[in-house]
């Protein structure tokens, strides 16, 4: 079978012949180690048609990613210390909602993405032999950096007018990104935004019912609308809220295992969606052996699959994985063909 049917197969859970193999590489790894990573992804090629590793000049870098401090679209200014290791952003644009009233959103896609923004997948000529997967849309994320992070947990917990005016108006934002994405060849969007700490989410579950999952699911519905699935990333200790994002129509989630726990999520999720792998980079693709990286590779496909799919294999590469490491969860993933029953 080809790429694109192998993937929609593993979303499906209609028996793909193996996992498809989706690449996650930060910009900072592609800037050390170069060719010596592309030689590696090159070998291992993915299943959405598109190689990451392309050499992408500094001064093409979102100004998330650029060294020094830049401005995005938005008007956020970010710090970035160092290049291809994302900043933080230090001046928000709607720091005093009192404020808000003056404030004009970017440009609409057809302009162009907003460069406050990352988006995957991309297309040259569309080729209906891969799966492809487009945009990076952010809410929670991207209310961060308008707002900050502290003035916008403070919203949340005392829920001004304002507030509610500007969670209305990103969603509208989002709902026009959408409808524009949606007119190109794609078989699917991403969606992204960390909504978990460590230990647990950054607010309350009931409070993410009331405020956000209504949003969430307006969007997703917009996707589904058009016949593309819905991908989304979330890291942290998200527990509380995926059957949540599955309910509302999450087709896929990338999420971290070993932080949500490999048995909770075999309880509690496996042949329920599928999930794009995340490979544990706190501690075994940084500072385990390569050995310990297959081990944990096998211990998150059972996790996470079935016997009938819902894998998209997926590891993130930092600057901090060494190169053996990268190579013995790809060999991993070449080796394991079915998924745990």
């Amino acid at each position: 079978m080809n790429s694109r049917e192998r993937v929609k197969r593993a979303i499906n859970f209609d028996h793909p012949d193996r996992a498809p193999v989706s690449h996650a590489v930060l910009p900072a790894a592609q800037l050390k180690y170069g060719a010596a990573l592309a030689e590696i992804l090159t070998a291992y090629r993915e299943d959405f048609g598109w190689d990451y590793m392309a050499d992408l000049p500094l001064e093409k870098f979102p100004p998330l990613y650029t060294q020094g401090r830049n401005r995005d679209d938005f008007g956020t200014l970010w710090q970035v210390e160092v290049a291809g290791v994302c900043g933080i952003p230090v001046e928000w644009p709607i720091p005093d909602l009192a404020d808000y009233a003056a404030y004009r959103w970017p440009a609409d896609f057809t302009a162009g993405p907003p460069s406050g923004r990352q988006y995957s997948g991309h297309m040259c000529g569309y080729d209906d032999r891969w799966y492809a997967r487009g945009a990076w849309i952010t809410y929670f994320e991207q209310l961060q950096q308008l707002r900050g992070m502290e003035n916008l947990l403070v919203d949340v917990a005392t829920e001004p007018v304002e507030f509610y005016r500007l969670a209305d108006d990103m969603l509208a934002f989002n709902l026009r990104w959408i409808d524009q994405w949606t007119q190109l060849e794609y078989d699917g969007l991403h969606f992204a935004d960390d909504w978990g700490a460590q230990r647990s989410l950054l607010i309350s579950p009931k409070t993410w019912r009331r405020i956000f999952k209504p949003r969430y699911a307006e969007m997703f519905a917009r996707v589904h609308a058009a016949g593309m699935d819905v991908w989304y990333h979330t890291d942290g200790r998200v527990n509380d809220i995926l059957g949540d994002l599955i309910e509302i129509g999450a087709d896929v989630i990338n999420c971290q295992v070993a932080v949500i726990g490999h048995e909770w999520l075999a309880q509690n999720a496996r042949g329920k969606v599928a999930f794009r792998t995340d490979i544990d980079r706190q501690h075994v693709m940084p500072f385990g052996s390569p050995a310990q990286v297959k081990e944990e590779v096998h211990k998150v496909f059972e996790a996470c699959g079935t016997n009938a799919g819902g894998i998209i294999a997926c590891g993130e590469i930092g600057p901090d994985v060494p190169l053996e490491n990268v190579q013995a969860m790809y060999e991993a993933f070449a080796g394991t063909y079915g998924f745990a029953a």
